[in-house]
């Protein structure tokens, strides 16, 4: 497989180079009690899942040269580098975000997760010991509600999206495009201004982008124009809102349900193509890329780059 077991929450999720992300989940950890919480006008789409954890986390790191606790003096007992923070994942419901708020809460974070749909994000609430919202990201409105109810402070925001739009100009969907255009430069630019004060200095705006469009190709016009506006925001959104910062992860392609979705019957042969291909001879997973998030929110250098995590698919052109 191309990804380890990802379930289970005693598991340490450790960022080396060359090597999978995941290592040996237990899967005998007790399941957390959950009750649902709503605001006394709060409709039903916003109500707070409110999940206790079986162990509460009392200590929290300073904010310092890295966001962790003090390194162990042995390299298999360590503490979590995410004891005592705060994580909210933005589409945690699935894909690159579940395995995000995975990988996170096996390094010690309390978690806050958002997607649509209600049922599913219940589901993992109850798998992660998370508090849960339940709209979508798109409605602005929901989003800088979702941000103002917020009563703490938060440390780390990872902002998912959809699959990006490409069509040839005879075919071109413009409604598609505006769709795409919130969810890909609208909806980042909302969270860095809902979420700038939200978030603790030292703390990361995290987005997610790609690296497919920078090869110029027929039916690319818009894929490749979202692609360069990604780590120009990025970098102009670090310097406005530092001492927060602000990064981005563009991923190749990644083996998630939505790939599968839109390849549909191809996406074995897509696998298959990239196995034989790229350098790394397997198909990133997303838990690769949780694990570069991880790395991003706990070392308190990075801000305002991009960070490129496709298996060298730029490099052989795959």
């Amino acid at each position: 497989m191309d990804v380890a077991n990802t379930f289970g929450q005693k598991a340490r999720c450790s960022y080396f180079r060359g090597q999978e992300a995941f290592r040996g989940r237990s899967s005998k950890q007790s399941v957390p009690v959950a009750k649902a919480i709503s605001g006394k006008n709060a409709p039903r789409s916003q109500a707070v899942l409110s999940v206790t954890p079986s162990a509460e986390i009392n200590s929290r790191p300073l904010i310092g040269e890295i966001m962790s606790a003090a390194n162990d003096a042995s390299p298999i007992q360590r503490q979590p580098q995410l004891l005592g923070q705060t994580v909210v994942v933005i589409g945690g419901s699935m894909g690159i975000g579940l395995e995000t708020a995975r990988c996170a809460r096996a390094e010690g974070a309390k978690l806050i997760l958002t997607a649509r749909d209600h049922d599913r994000l219940q589901h993992v609430g109850l798998e992660l010991g998370a508090s849960v919202s339940a709209f979508d990201a798109t409605d602005f409105e929901q989003l800088g509600k979702f941000f103002d109810e917020l009563s703490k402070p938060i440390d780390h925001v990872l902002v998912t999206g959809p699959g990006p739009y490409y069509a040839p100009l005879a075919e071109f969907d413009f409604a598609a495009a505006r769709r795409d255009l919130e969810a890909h430069i609208l909806l980042p630019l909302q969270v860095a201004r809902n979420a700038a004060n939200k978030v603790r200095p030292g703390g990361t705006l995290l987005f997610m982008g790609g690296t497919g469009g920078r090869r110029p190709a027929p039916g690319f016009a818009l894929i490749s124009a979202l692609t360069a506006a990604g780590p120009a925001m990025t970098k102009n959104l670090a310097l406005e809102l530092a001492p927060v910062r602000v990064n981005l992860i563009a991923a190749g392609f990644v083996d998630t349900p939505l790939s599968a979705s839109l390849l549909g019957d191809g996406v074995e042969d897509r696998r298959n193509q990239l196995r034989a291909t790229l350098p790394i001879h397997r198909v990133v997973g997303p838990a690769d890329i949780a694990a570069l998030a991880v790395h991003i929110m706990t070392n308190t250098a990075l801000t305002g780059a991009t960070y490129d995590i496709d298996g060298g698919q730029q490099l052989v052109g795959a």
